[in-house]
């Protein structure tokens, strides 16, 4: 077996069983030049999995299993106190349980007027929950946890599966993978997606068993891993659209350099995964492309009904440069581009916690193995969850357009696997000055990034910044202490720098000191960096989350409205919402005639709940109308809607700037009898973008006469 971290790329000497574990099962050994490139990479992960059905098996799949269940706990207590959570999604899940054809394109009501502004991947999910287990905040949040539990058992694989190779001891691996997954687990914005019903949790899923298709295809040499791992990356697409192919370049380079083929052949695999790709997204986008407009809902998001418009637009380059047609908060108002954005107060406390740490063990890794073979399964994973983080957070701190903390939790998985690939890996090699210098330095980096991040907090356990920076520095010193020369001459070698017992005549007291020195370092040097993580989890778990627009953690000082732009109130671009009256009604800014009318409810952030008076009222003679009520924004409409469980459209989408309907539209469908009430009220809208919201709402107002109903005013449009 080879050892890839080090210079020396000839055969690891077998190690001699002793305290610090058993010896990696020996393996019928082919001289390497008799070796094909498939047997030689794929001979490690199958060394480790004889091993793990040896004796002793049952307790990583024990330790397996309580991280898994501790994620679940974590993910699913107090699910239901976050209610509809993002009504926008909830109310698509409950028209995709009533109409397959809403299902199909992700339609706001089951009447198909506009679909959300998003494909309908995630939306599958949620609306075949709701269809077996009826509509409920847990039928449409249970999946979400459900998935942050299978993407920290992916961490763990992929992990494991790399780290098997380079250590040659299936515990170290398999101590890496818990490491990441743990890290998975407590990275704080995941905890806030895997308990909320937007599209990220699905697309972040997806990613994350895309690396680990594509590290396997690595190292078992199977192109069918390769192209599921490009179908998965196209459902990915399906999720969330271009955001998706910022993990690609990484993975088609790890499988450019490290996959056990020739050159020629390697190109020709990537393609084929293309083409996966390409089909697993394609299919959709062509039925929505081919299908007669007038026979399928609006596109929302777009302003020509184009589902390639809204990929290239409004959640494409839109996003990059700012300039979303329809879209509210431009000229800087969703924050200022910077290196330095992810650290700011809206960001850092989602996700940069080891941020600095893991690029540091990245770079560590890199340099360490700098001189193993083409196929190294450990380089191929740094690249992948490097190039993951890099390129993800590269984009999220310059992008000029829509961005909200909780995006932040597309980067999670790849800082959880450079943490833990690198942590457990410079571990093991830590009697090297290098290894030790950089894990000392992670280590620190770590304690320091949760002393800051905690701080801004000044009453959130206000003790615990200096603990973890503390505990951090103390476990630095430990590290470096184990590669000083004048440690070793101690006799210490044995357990405390290395991985195995080398029988150097260490005495029985030496060894016991040594391994409780080991096994004290390594909990020192993870509680203290994962300590602020777990701090915020446990606060976001404990707080219920609605709305478009949800932030974890504590509030943290200049945060204000996280990801809001200064539309909304904003003094440097990230104000709160426009202030409800206290009885379901709304009193943003609108734009353009008729946005406004007293009684309106939500608004573009989140949905009230309406009355009862005013519910009785949509769902009396409901069987008559295609639409029990129109009102102005997605929002606004999934507020009625789920109180109701009928069809409310939204007029102009999420924004009330999408021309669906046109007034001309809307005046025919009142002349047809389809629609029995509007409901009037105010709320925000984008600087461009179609009028048409504003244009329905002054012609209600000025033929029809407003009524209240508790508290509330609606037009009857049909009788």
């Amino acid at each position: 077996m080879t050892d890839t971290l080090n210079p020396r790329t000839g055969p690891t000497p077998a190690r001699t069983p002793g305290p610090a574990g058993p010896q990696a099962p020996n393996l019928p050994q082919v001289p390497p030049h008799q070796q094909s490139p498939k047997s030689a990479v794929s001979q490690a992960p199958r060394a480790a999995g004889a091993a793990r059905r040896g004796p002793g098996a049952w307790r990583p799949r024990l330790e397996l299993a309580a991280l898994l269940v501790a994620t679940a706990v974590l993910d699913l207590w107090n699910l239901g106190a976050s209610g509809w959570a993002n009504a926008f999604y909830s109310a698509a899940a409950q028209a995709a349980s009533q109409d397959w054809t809403a299902w199909f394109f992700g339609s706001s009501d089951a009447a198909n007027a506009i679909t959300v502004d998003k494909p309908p991947a995630s939306l599958w999910v949620m609306g075949l929950s709701v269809r077996l287990f009826g509509l409920s905040p847990w039928s449409i949040l249970v999946p979400q946890a459900l998935m942050g539990v299978g993407t920290v058992w992916l961490v763990y694989l992929a992990v494991r599966r790399a780290a098997a190779p380079a250590t040659a001891d299936p515990r170290l691996a398999h101590r890496a993978g818990l490491l990441a997954g743990a890290v998975m687990a407590l990275t704080p914005v995941a905890v806030l997606m895997f308990r909320f019903n937007n599209p990220d949790a699905l697309l972040v899923l997806l990613m994350t068993a895309a690396a680990y298709a594509v590290l396997r295809s690595i190292q078992d040499a199977r192109l069918r891993w390769l192209l599921f791992a490009g179908v998965l990356l196209g459902f990915g697409f399906l999720t969330k659209q271009l955001q998706v192919l910022l993990v690609v370049p990484g993975f088609a380079l790890a499988y450019l350099l490290a996959a056990p083929a020739g050159l020629g052949r390697r190109i020709v695999h990537l393609l084929g995964a293309g083409v996966a790709m390409a089909a697993a997204a394609g299919w959709w986008l062509a039925a929505v492309e081919l299908i007669p407009a007038a026979d399928r809902p609006y596109i929302g998001g777009s302003q020509n009904n184009s589902i390639l418009e809204l990929t290239l637009g409004y959640n494409g380059l839109g996003r990059l440069s700012g300039d979303e047609t329809g879209s509210v908060g431009g000229s800087n108002g969703w924050g200022t581009p910077g290196l330095f954005r992810l650290f700011n107060s809206e960001f850092g406390g989602q996700i940069a916690w080891l941020l600095p740490s893991v690029l540091l063990l990245g770079a560590g890794l890199l340099w360490l193995g700098r001189r193993a073979p083409r196929t190294d399964a450990v380089r191929a994973s740094v690249i992948i969850w490097g190039s993951w983080v890099a390129v993800t957070g590269l984009t999220f701190s310059f992008m000029a357009g829509i961005i909200h903390p909780y995006y932040m939790v597309a980067l999670a998985p790849g800082i959880a696997g450079l943490a833990g690939l690198g942590g457990v890996l410079l571990w093991q090699r830590r009697d090297q000055p290098v290894a030790a210098a950089v894990l000392a330095a992670a280590i620190v980096a770590a304690g320091a990034m949760a002393s800051e991040l905690l701080g801004r907090t000044a009453t959130f356990v206000p003790w615990l910044r200096w603990v973890a920076l503390l505990g951090a520095l103390a476990a630095a010193c430990l590290v470096l202490a184990a590669a000083a020369p004048g440690f070793q001459r101690l006799g210490f070698q044995g357990t405390f720098q290395g991985t195995g017992f080398q029988g150097t005549g260490v005495n029985a007291s030496g060894l016991k000191a040594s391994r409780v020195m080991a096994r004290t370092t390594a909990v020192l040097a993870v509680a203290a960096a994962l300590a602020g993580p777990l701090a915020y989890s446990l606060s976001t778990a404990a707080t219920a989350h609605s709305g478009s627009i949800v932030s974890a953690g504590p509030a943290v000082s200049g945060r204000g409205g996280a990801g809001m732009p200064a539309a909304f109130g904003g003094g440097a671009g990230f104000g709160g919402p426009a202030a409800g009256n206290g009885n379901g009604t709304f009193t943003g800014a609108g734009r353009g005639p008729g946005a406004g009318g007293a009684g309106g409810m939500g608004g573009l952030l989140g949905a009230s709940t309406p009355s009862t008076a005013l519910v009785t009222a949509l769902q009396t003679d409901a069987g008559k109308f295609t639409w029990a009520a129109a009102v102005v924004g997605s929002n606004n409409a999934a507020g009625y809607q789920l109180a109701t469980q009928l069809p409310v459209m939204a007029v102009g989408g999420f924004n009330g700037t999408d021309p669906a309907p046109t007034l001309a539209q809307f005046q025919q469908y009142v002349a047809d009898g389809k629609i029995h009430y509007f409901i009037a009220g105010r709320m925000m809208q984008g600087e461009s973008g179609s009028n048409d919201a504003a244009q329905i709402a002054a012609w209600v107002q000025d033929n029809f006469t407003a009524q209240t109903v508790g508290g509330t005013s609606v037009y009857q449009l049909a009788r």
